[in-house]
């Protein structure tokens, strides 16, 4: 108890270093009391962006429609439709849109005089959920004391204030500024619309820019969170040294046809790979022979991990030596389990049958440790895992929801998994943390079994990020549909079960009344009557694919999902618009809005996560102001 009264005597003694007077607690308790009455921000979610720099560019200059909802609410009733389109283009692209108008011969200090007034309107209007700090935060450098003296001016309210407003608008225009407050209006007013964005993992693959994208996000001024995909731990693996995770990433880029991510991107040179895949492969393109040869590395050296890595249950992917041969010594079938399939293609010139055949050769040896090297040392690949490592996680609950990218692994009967791992056994929430914790230790201390961890978390059955047996051999090398299905984790199942959901929630220490699961990595086949809202709403799976190649397979382009003071809304993107297309026909984004949940009452930041540390902080203000009242402390004169 002694202990306990010296630490919180200290924590009071902290507490008045920063507020050093009575007054000082008054100003900042009328600011935090009167805050969690103000509404919540909103908050964005997307997931399985695979690269798709331009459709996520779109997305987020337009805020998931956002914006567009703003300006009709604001202008609606006396702009027409093409007006309105423009001057939407207009804060999506500024610098592009006012080249077009510059070229048009528009550019006059009319033009700039009417969209600027028309900017600070939709800032104004979306700027009641913001207490006048956070305004500052948000408004780019160099540009906050003019655009906060527009926005505290109120030209209808006596003439000698729409003077003031007049002249600064004016003045603005008069010294040819225009231009760069535009900027900073649409950069603000975008701030103004996504107060936090959720990713729900795989920024790569499939797509040919995650590069871009994830450098977007590091100089994203608003709050960003992630969840780990499997293809995202893939690349992560890759860059901390696995050579595994090297091969598969390099292989799934052939695979993609989406190598110059790797060669232009992050500067890895796959030159001395295509060299010696031309050399073994020569019947092939190079780009498939590129392919065949690193698919060969990555079986052996899965193989290998597989091998010194029993807890990870992956030994039905042993199939190299599952390889039967022919009298002529050349193989002819492969066997799967109960099943002996014929093989696609009898050229394996990198095995040796006669010995062990997960052994690379020296040539692979070398060019697998090469491009090891290439990954550790490119600057651009370590920086963008730095950034998914310190925004990202497996999992995060926030605003009583649960986020994370595929499952929690699950039994048939519903009950949660039991996992053994490193001597422990594991299931639900903890073996979410403990996942989370093997793969930072792996970022921190690079130890073989870590790495090899990180190979799992994209391909293994049992993890969380992805759920399902992969079938790579099979696919690539046999004809047999039915050994290409991959086995998933009953979760995908039972995701639709109202008590499975709440059972999840709750494990999570979530409300299961009022919560929701928020996961992506199955796309939704819209096409098929597919629907991304699970057990009447308690789970919603967003991914749309964003990814071109699963347009076909969907029927949409993507998913976004908006939770804001008022509920949740799932925008469905039907056909997304080039920006040259933006910008020449002022097209926008096409979405169908669905909404979720409409909530009975408007949620304030006081109903957050955010709330609740404000009322943490007024509780510690309120004993120091006692402290101060009955002299227990002494404040500053």
């Amino acid at each position: 108890m002694v202990n306990d009264y010296n630490f919180a005597a200290s924590l009071m003694r902290i507490l008045s270093e920063k507020y050093p007077t009575k007054e000082s607690i008054y100003e900042k308790l009328i600011y935090l009391q009167s805050r969690l009455s103000l509404p919540k921000g909103t908050e964005h979610f997307m997931s399985d962006l695979h690269g798709e720099y331009d459709l996520f560019l779109h997305i987020i200059n337009n805020c998931s429609g956002v914006i567009r909802e703003k300006v009709d609410n604001v202008f609606g009733d006396y702009m027409g439709e093409e007006e309105i389109a423009e001057f939407c283009t207009l804060i999506y692209y500024p610098k592009e849109k006012i080249e077009q108008i510059k070229n048009q011969g528009r550019d006059t200090p009319a033009w700039y005089r009417k969209n600027l007034a028309r900017l600070l309107k939709i800032a104004k209007h979306m700027s009641y959920k913001y207490p006048s700090f956070k305004m500052r935060d948000l408004i780019p450098n160099r540009y906050e004391t003019v655009i906060l003296e527009l926005l505290n001016t109120h030209p209808e309210s006596d003439e000698a204030q729409e003077t003031y407003y007049n002249k600064l608008l004016n003045s603005i225009v008069e010294i040819k500024s225009g231009e760069d407050f535009i900027y900073a209006f649409t950069a603000l007013i975008k701030r103004l619309a996504i107060h936090r964005l959720h990713l729900v993992g795989d920024f790569f693959d499939r797509g040919d820019r995650p590069d871009a994208i994830l450098n977007l996000l590091i100089d994203y001024p608003e709050t960003v969170d992630i969840q780990w995909g499997n293809h995202d731990v893939l690349w992560m693996g890759a860059a901390l040294g696995s050579e595994v995770c090297v091969a598969a990433v390099v292989r799934n880029s052939m695979h993609y046809n989406n190598t110059e991510v790797l060669e232009r991107g992050y500067g890895i040179s796959l030159r001395p790979l295509t060299v010696f895949a031309s050399n073994i492969y020569p019947d092939e393109d190079s780009l498939r022979a590129a392919e065949l040869a690193t698919m060969m590395i990555m079986f052996k050296l899965e193989g290998q991990l597989i091998r010194r890595n029993p807890d990870f249950k992956m030994n039905n992917r042993l199939l190299l030596d599952k390889i039967n041969l022919g009298e002529d010594g050349k193989p002819v079938s492969v066997s799967i389990g109960d099943k002996v399939c014929n093989l696609t293609r009898n050229d394996f010139p990198t095995i040796d049958f006669g010995n062990d055949r997960y052994e690379l050769t020296e040539e692979e040896r070398k060019i697998i440790s090469d491009l090891r090297k290439n990954f550790a040392e490119s600057f651009n690949l370590q920086k963008h895992v730095d950034y998914l490592y310190k925004k990202g996680g497996v999992y995060t609950c926030h605003n009583g929801n649960l986020l994370f990218h595929a499952n929690v692994p699950l039994e048939e009967d519903g009950s949660f998994k039991k996992i053994s791992f490193e001597g422990g056994t594991y299931s639900g929430k903890n073996y979410f943390d403990y996942v989370d914790h093997r793969a930072r230790r792996a970022y921190y201390e690079r130890r073989q079994e870590d790495l090899d961890f990180m190979y799992f978390l994209w391909c293994g059955y049992l993890a969380p990020t992805a759920g399902r047996e992969f079938h790579t051999f099979e696919r690539a090398f046999t004809d047999d549909k039915e050994v290409w299905q991959e086995p998933a984790d009953a979760y995908y199942n039972l995701i639709d079960d109202v008590e499975i959901c709440d059972k999840i929630l709750e494990e999570f220490g979530l409300n299961s009344a009022s919560g929701h699961i928020i996961n992506g990595h199955v796309p939704v086949r819209v096409r098929r009557g597919e629907s991304p809202i699970k057990a009447g709403g308690k789970a919603i799976v967003i991914d749309g694919g964003f990814s071109t190649p699963y347009h076909q397979k969907t029927g949409i382009s993507g998913y976004t999902l908006v939770f804001n003071s008022r509920g949740l809304r799932l925008l469905r993107h039907q056909k997304i618009a080039d920006i040259k297309t933006a910008l020449a026909e002022n097209k926008d984004i096409e979405s169908v809005v669905e909404n979720v949940e409409i909530l009975p009452h408007r949620i304030t930041i006081g109903d957050t996560d955010h709330g609740q540390g404000i009322r943490d902080e007024i509780i510690g203000l309120h004993k120091l102001l006692q402290e101060y009242r009955n002299g227990t402390i002494q404040p500053k004169a």
